[in-house]
């Protein structure tokens, strides 16, 4: 299968290339950087510019499917701009390749594969919410993926499949929250953020580069939570890195509004509670490789 992936070179796309070559695909992938273009037999690069609407047409020759992961990093402090940029950089990406595939229509490309995210889903701590789940939350990150799904879901007046997979807290030591986490932990100094009690829907990272291969494999189309089966509270988080890296954690809670004063309205991400269900990937028979927090904390970090 010829696959092109935007974001290919970001924590999740790295390692999706890297199991996506060893099975045999063949993957065309879109950078910003010329310096980074590659032309080997089964990893081919191809220069866009969403901002500008630039985009090398080869990029879709021969192509089954799009797996589209680009956009700005949320860990960053949310100034207004930088909140545009969170914005454009999914929904500008998505409608340049809606427009090259409109533009092209011998084209091939029978899926796309999108990431998306769980922020959509309201606050919750005992409640489980899934796919079906009607109500949503009322926040810029919500607002987010509102965009970010909608601007994906165009591709299906093209005949395409649109599999959009809502991701939660990815776990691995090459980036993301994880390793943040990590760091005050080590030094002495770790604790669990507010109350604790909020609820981290998470997935190790080599089950989610399963996941987006699964997608793949299976042609899936609709919306699939990209959580593990056991979503943990954020204290239960905290004392699994503590036990795994033999460290104690004996600090009070930090407050929620210590944080805001330090990251401003970025904390969300560390208070937000997201209790969500992985039941209708697992009826489709995915198997989680680490369902498991322990195992899974122990896998990255033993």
């Amino acid at each position: 299968m010829r696959i092109l992936i935007t974001g290919a070179t970001g924590l999740v796309g790295n390692e999706l290339v890297k199991l996506l070559l060893a099975k045999g695909h063949t993957i065309h992938y879109l950078t910003t950087s010329k310096d980074k273009i590659e032309a080997e037999s089964n990893y081919i690069g191809f220069f866009w510019n969403p901002q500008e609407g630039k985009i090398d047409e080869n990029c879709i020759f021969e192509v089954d499917a799009i797996i589209h992961l680009a956009g700005a990093n949320i860990a960053k402090r949310w100034t207004n701009a930088y909140k545009q940029e969170i914005i454009e950089s999914r929904t500008l990406s998505a409608e340049l390749l809606f427009n090259l595939v409109k533009k092209h229509p011998n084209h091939q490309i029978k899926q796309i594969i999108s990431a998306s995210g769980t922020a959509i889903y309201p606050e919750s701590i005992d409640e489980i919410y899934d796919e079906t789940t009607k109500e949503t939350e009322d926040s810029f990150l919500s607002n987010v993926v509102k965009k970010w799904e909608a601007s994906v879901n165009v591709f299906q007046v093209l005949g395409i499949k649109v599999c959009k997979l809502r991701t939660g807290i990815v776990l691995s030591k090459k980036g993301g929250a994880l390793p943040e986490m990590v760091k005050p932990i080590k030094l002495g100094f770790g604790s669990a953020m507010g109350s604790g009690k909020q609820i981290q829907s998470w997935i190790h990272i080599n089950d989610l580069v399963a996941l987006y291969n699964f997608a793949l494999e299976k042609r899936l189309d609709g919306v699939y939570n990209a959580v593990t089966t056991n979503p943990i509270s954020n204290e239960v988080l905290s004392k699994t890195i503590a036990k795994t890296l033999k460290k104690s954690i004996w600090l009070p809670n930090t407050p929620e509004f210590v944080m805001k004063l330090i990251l401003g309205e970025m904390s969300y991400l560390l208070f937000s509670s997201k209790n969500l269900s992985a039941n209708k990937i697992l009826d489709l028979g995915f198997q989680f490789q680490f369902p498991d927090i322990e195992k899974a904390i122990d896998d990255l970090y033993q």
